[in-house]
């Protein structure tokens, strides 16, 4: 779940120097329909220690379109529109879910463009810090798959992303070589079970 929640938690550019990290924000959100990248992962335990180091790419087509590919292990997470596929190839694996029962107050509806963010989650603006500013978001419902995310926003961009779980765990992430706006093959977010994969889920 907890790559599936990264997976939604998509994002791209945002302009002006003196802008605050909200106002940065909703440009995103006015500005970007598609994107693509790559992206560093690493996962600590409640008490710091470093549990997961991973890296890959995405590709993302607003509203609720993404691929996530993970190198190692080597996992894929595609959002069709209508439902999520979560491919563990290790695994020989498929787990499948509507896309509407994986949303609410998940990092998508902030990032992949709720009509209302501001229903959703609280946002507090939490200054400059490491050369980026921060706005972090809370989902209002409990049912969230998380406590709380940050976002690092430089002028070009929104190049980090904190997550912290329920269970202590913070998820960090950075993002490299973003491309805003790029065109998009349809099929990229088409996604059809290996032959012999065990299908799990709706």
């Amino acid at each position: 779940m907890k790559r599936l929640l990264l997976a939604l938690s998509l994002f791209s550019f945002v302009p002006g120097p003196m802008a605050a990290s909200l106002d940065r924000f909703q440009s995103y959100l006015r500005t970007t329909q598609s994107a693509r990248g790559d992206f560093e992962q690493k996962v600590y335990d409640k008490n710091g220690k470093l549990v997961q180091d991973s890296k890959g790419s995405f590709v993302l087509h607003r509203p609720n379109r993404f691929r996530w590919s993970y190198v190692k292990p080597q996992q894929v997470i595609v959002g069709d529109g209508e439902r999520v596929w979560i491919h563990d190839a290790d695994l020989n694996q498929v787990t499948v879910r509507r896309l509407a029962r994986v949303l609410g107050s998940t990092p998508a509806a902030l990032l992949a463009g709720a009509s209302d963010i501001q229903n959703a989650f609280d946002l507090k603006e939490l200054g400059e810090k490491d050369g980026l500013e921060w706005l972090e978001a809370k989902p209002r419902e409990k049912e969230a798959g998380f406590e709380s995310m940050r976002l690092g926003l430089s002028t070009g961009g929104i190049e980090a992303m904190e997550l912290v779980d329920h269970f202590g765990q913070t998820t960090r992430l950075r993002f490299s070589n973003v491309v805003r706006n790029p065109t998009i093959e349809a099929g990229t977010f088409r996604f059809s079970p290996p032959k012999g994969a065990d299908v799990l889920g709706d």
